[in-house]
């Protein structure tokens, strides 16, 4: 046997199914085997890769035991003369297997090899070629200095960015994305150190293949795709976490005396990286909010000066508790009302803006009258600014939506051309996925796989595509990988640059994969589950129903005495619930929860609260999970709320 593919797998069925796909080309004159280790994926990976590669041997594991514990589980079965660690998110060449192998039949003195990588943008991925980390190394690459010195030897060691991406050198570290590995090094130096859950692992084998005297090559003769961030968000905490604990275990193991500083230095990381992720996540959310308040309070505060010398010819009129008590309140009614309007969904729509914008002011006109006379300065200005309000953040609304798409048609996002690479059949399938999936498209046409057409019915042949795309300005191309060889499709991507949207639809699936940035996770169209409960629409009625039960039970406490098993629990429940940190109907616990479900508070009631069963495993509990998920509505947690109310103090 000469190759051994191995994957590891968690719930990204459709990007394995494509990886697959391109495994089963790239390995059709080769004696190899594959190996896909599941970790307990419960989007049916495993169902589909026995039903639609029988080929492929499968581990399905109980539970997530990490990256380096599955690949180790297929390492110790596995026969190949070399073996491959390949991610599941990435796409290969038809020659990619056959290239890296004559290449390590010529240079016995190589342990590993990496190749060049591509995001879903077509844009090179750095981390295709690095250096060990440390502590020089990992400071350059924390305080940005890497970034600010793409180029040089000293600043961006990590990223290797000094040397050529499309020569072949002697590198240091070698991606996890596509590990290439002699097998009997890994018998000399041993398999991957199973004490990193996910991330470092590469770097740890990378350094005890160098330390054994083998080389590491970075390979550019060949291309793969690598979709980013289908295991762990990299804006996410969790990636900050697990990344930088992942270097401080590589520092306490390999770096001797130099591990003191060097692990001082990731905990400052740590700390600075989740600041600066919590910021950026707050602000991406929060910047229209922010915007509107802003805009508001200066209107009202010029709108206050005017009313009094106009209406009261006193400019001095007001007192100054206007600026810090009253103000801020209408400003926090307003914008909560507009935001469970859905005003800050995406997009820019009038309509929830001018509804919320009114219902803040009904409720401000009625909170009024409750107001001491100290904080009740004028009705008037409460219309002047609901006017302004109104006004100013339309106004905003129309110079976002000019700024990002060049029209002032706000509430329309323009029309997106999409072309589709393939033949006839093919391209009408696409149609027909596209459709059932609800994606709007201006399909322009298709582009024929073939050198030369006779039809009228496609726009060109393949050789033509830069034409197509720049005389009917496209936006979006969707290859079909039946019609179209994986060098083709990196070949396009390379040649038509970043500025277009591109995704791979595999043969006989029902997704069409693809991203368009080396920091998004990839997206897919698919015809398969959407969540109900990830509409905002959904997230936003339910987080209502958290609140105004919460409100309730604690104001009717005595009475709650008579019907709650748990009192004390109610209070404590009912608080966690306001702050957040529940909600009153959330997923069933269970050991192995779902990261692809959407993000839930803990619940203190869930679907099994109404259930008189027990001892159902976690494959059944995840199932329940998942269809509460999926089939969301409010009046289910009505249902189970009102079925099992006196267990609200559990």
């Amino acid at each position: 046997m000469k190759l051994s593919v191995i994957i590891v797998n968690y719930n990204v069925k459709y990007f394995l199914e494509q990886a697959l796909l391109s495994v089963r080309r790239a390995g059709r004159n080769i004696p190899s085997e594959v190996w896909v280790v599941d970790n307990n994926s419960v989007d049916d990976s495993v169902a589909m890769v026995r039903e639609k590669f029988p080929e492929v041997k499968v581990i399905a594991n109980q539970g997530n035991p990490g990256f380096s514990i599955a690949n180790n589980q297929a390492i110790r079965q596995a026969s190949g003369e070399y073996i491959l660690l390949l991610n599941p998110d990435t796409v290969v060449e038809e020659d990619t297997f056959e290239k890296c192998i004559a290449f390590m039949d010529k240079h016995p003195d190589a342990g590993g090899l990496g190749v060049r990588m591509i995001d879903g943008s077509g844009g090179f991925l750095p981390e295709s070629k690095r250096g060990f980390p440390t502590p020089w190394v990992a400071f350059a690459k924390t305080f940005g200095l890497s970034r600010l010195f793409p180029s040089s030897p000293v600043f961006n060691h990590y990223h290797l960015g000094y040397l050529d991406e499309n020569e072949t050198h002697e590198v240091e570290v070698l991606a996890g994305a596509f590990m290439w590995l002699r097998h009997t090094v890994l018998d000399e130096i041993g398999l991957l150190d199973e004490a990193f859950f996910m991330y470092g692992e590469d770097i740890d084998l990378s350094y005890r293949i160098v330390k054994a005297g083998y080389k590491n090559y970075y390979f550019p003769a060949t291309t793969i795709i690598h979709y980013k961030g289908e295991s762990t968000k990299k804006g996410s905490l969790n990636y900050v976490r697990t990344f930088y604990n992942a270097m401080i275990i590589f520092a306490q193991k390999h770096l001797g005396k130099q591990a003191g500083l060097f692990v001082l230095m990731l905990h400052f990381a740590i700390y600075l990286r989740a600041l600066l992720t919590v910021v950026s996540n707050f602000f991406k959310k929060a910047y229209l909010p922010l915007l509107d308040g802003l805009l508001i309070y200066t209107g009202l505060y010029f709108l206050s000066d005017f009313w009094a010398s106009y209406h009261f010819k006193d400019p001095n009129y007001y007192d100054e508790v206007i600026l810090y008590f009253n103000f801020p309140l209408y400003i926090l009614i307003w914008l909560l009302t507009v935001y469970f309007s859905g005003g800050y969904d995406n997009g820019f729509g009038l309509r929830r803006l001018v509804r919320g914008l009114m219902v803040g002011t009904v409720i401000l006109a009625a909170v009024y009258g409750f107001l001491d006379l100290e904080y009740r300065p004028s009705r008037a200005l409460i219309l002047l600014g609901a006017a302004w309000a109104l006004v100013s953040t339309a106004t905003l609304r129309f110079l976002l939506h000019f700024m990002r798409y060049g029209n002032f048609e706000l509430g329309r996002s323009p029309q997106q051309n999409l072309v589709i690479v393939g033949d006839k059949k093919e391209s009408e399938r696409v149609q027909y996925l596209l459709m059932q999936a609800q994606v709007s498209k201006n399909l322009i046409g298709t582009v024929s796989p073939e050198a030369i057409i006779n039809d009228t019915e496609y726009l060109s042949p393949l050789r033509q595509l830069d034409e197509v795309v720049q005389i009917y300005k496209i936006n979006e191309l969707i290859f079909c990988s039946k019609d179209i060889s994986s060098q083709d499709i990196m070949y396009w991507m390379n040649e038509l640059g970043p500025s277009l949207d591109y995704k791979i639809v595999p043969e006989d699936s029902l997704s069409i994969i693809g991203s368009s940035s080396k920091n998004t996770a990839g997206e897919l169209y698919t015809i398969d589950i959407r969540f109900r409960l990830a509409e905002p629409t959904n997230r936003r009625n339910k987080r209502l129903l958290d609140i105004g039960l919460a409100i309730w039970l604690i104001l009717s406490f005595p009475i709650q005495l008579l019907f709650i098993k748990k009192p004390a629990g109610l209070l404590q429940n009912s608080l966690q619930v306001l702050i957040g940190k529940k909600t009153w109907v959330g997923y069933i616990q269970v050991k192995n929860q779902l990261e692809k479900l959407p993000a839930l508070q803990q619940g203190v009631l869930s679907p099994l609260s109404i259930l008189n069963i027990e001892n159902l495993s976690d494959r059944t509990i995840q199932r329940i999970n998942l269809l509460y998920a999926k089939d969301y509505q409010l009046q289910r947690d009505l249902d189970i709320i009102w079925k099992a109310y006196r267990y609200l103090g559990q």
